[in-house]
């Protein structure tokens, strides 16, 4: 295992109460590469993990750049869409001419996850009654659409972040091979545990113990979603240095705090629930032998999900002899958890890692 330390320091936005995994602009912002073209996959049958199934499952995607070039697989965070990938934090950085993953090189397809966005979810109209999906599921469902759907039968590369992060690991250990190269982000391919299922767990009950949840037939969205998706930003996302210089008064505090609550609530309850519970049995260690491929794990020192100080991650990539890691160091300008959706971090170092693959 190589460790890298990146020192590049420069100033982000906050994440706001809405924008849970990483910042993210809208795509407008992310200029200089091919316009994003939209698509739909639709599998006549899908069976989930636990033998649910559901008929004409939807995956909606978004691709930049010409089919023929080399593939390249992006993987959003949890409860966010494609579009949260093409900001000019993330996209703006990476897609770019002469960027690391210049849409004039590389075929780049960024699917909107099982359950969010224009992919078939809890809200379309099933409700509670939809079928119990995991991140298995998800990646079962990125795995047919890119082969049956676009026909791709290999990636050149798979980047994710935070739960497109964790499904990166998954994806290695599940489909060995198929991608010459892995890079996951605020992620660790542990089980999850600890404050991060913790946190996830208060957060669901948190709304299913509200009577205006009833049981997901909910006519108007339940008051605890806003509150309860504010404290867990708050406590889960976001630096503690960062938070120090912001609101290092209580009246700078409560400026934040207000004007979290004060915002719009965009989610449904229901899928919100189902993207957050769909991480309950990760765990992608039984897998990683099968990994064979370069890795660069990207994660960030104040990443409050996944703190580096449990020497977890560390202690499995000593085994994979073709991994790296890439910690970003903490400072007022990282947003802890939030740190790998501001590209301009890790920029360089993934060109570099990238440039050192093995030609196809």
């Amino acid at each position: 295992m190589n460790l890298f330390s990146c020192s590049r320091r420069f100033a982000g936005m906050l994440l706001s109460s809405a924008a849970i995994g990483l910042c993210a602009s809208s795509p407008a912002g992310a200029a200089g590469h091919p316009a994003p073209v939209e698509g739909d996959w639709v599998a006549p049958s899908f069976v989930f993990h636990n033998g649910q199934s559901l008929d004409n499952l939807r995956l909606h995607y978004v691709t930049i750049g010409n089919p023929g070039n080399p593939a390249v697989l992006v993987l959003h965070g949890t409860y966010q869409t494609a579009g949260a990938m093409l900001g000019k934090d993330f996209g703006g950085e990476l897609f770019g001419p002469g960027q690391p993953l210049d849409a004039s090189k590389y075929f780049i397809v960024i699917p909107d996850g099982i359950g969010v966005g224009k992919s078939t979810k809890p809200s379309d109209g099933l409700r509670a009654a939809f079928p119990q999906y995991n991140y298995a599921d998800m990646v079962l469902a990125q795995y047919r659409m890119l082969t049956e759907g676009l026909g791709i039968r290999r990636l050149r590369l798979i980047i994710g972040n935070s739960m497109g992060g964790m499904q990166t690991w998954l994806w290695g250990g599940t489909y060995p091979g198929f991608a010459d190269a892995l890079v996951p982000m605020a992620s660790q391919p542990t089980e999850m545990s600890s404050r991060n299922w913790m946190m996830r767990r208060l957060l669901v009950e948190s709304i299913r113990q509200d009577p205006a949840w009833n049981n997901g037939n909910y006519t108007v969205q339940p008051p605890s979603l806003r509150l309860a998706n504010s404290m867990f930003v708050v406590a889960t996302n976001g630096g503690t240095l960062a938070y120090q210089q912001i609101a290092g008064t209580r009246a700078q505090a409560d400026k934040l705090v207000d004007e979290r609550l004060a915002a719009p609530v965009t989610a449904d309850a229901n899928d919100f629930i189902y993207q957050w519970g769909s991480s309950a049995d990760y765990n992608a260690m039984p897998g990683l032998p099968k990994i064979k491929v370069p890795l660069l794990a990207i994660n960030s020192a104040d990443d409050e999900r996944n703190p580096p100080e449990t020497g977890l991650l560390q202690d499995v990539l000593k085994g994979m002899p073709n991994a790296q890691l890439l910690l970003i160091p903490a400072s007022v300008q990282t947003r802890g958890h939030g740190t790998t959706g501001m590209a301009r971090f890790y920029a360089r170092q993934l060109d570099e890692f990238i440039k050192g693959l093995p030609a196809r």
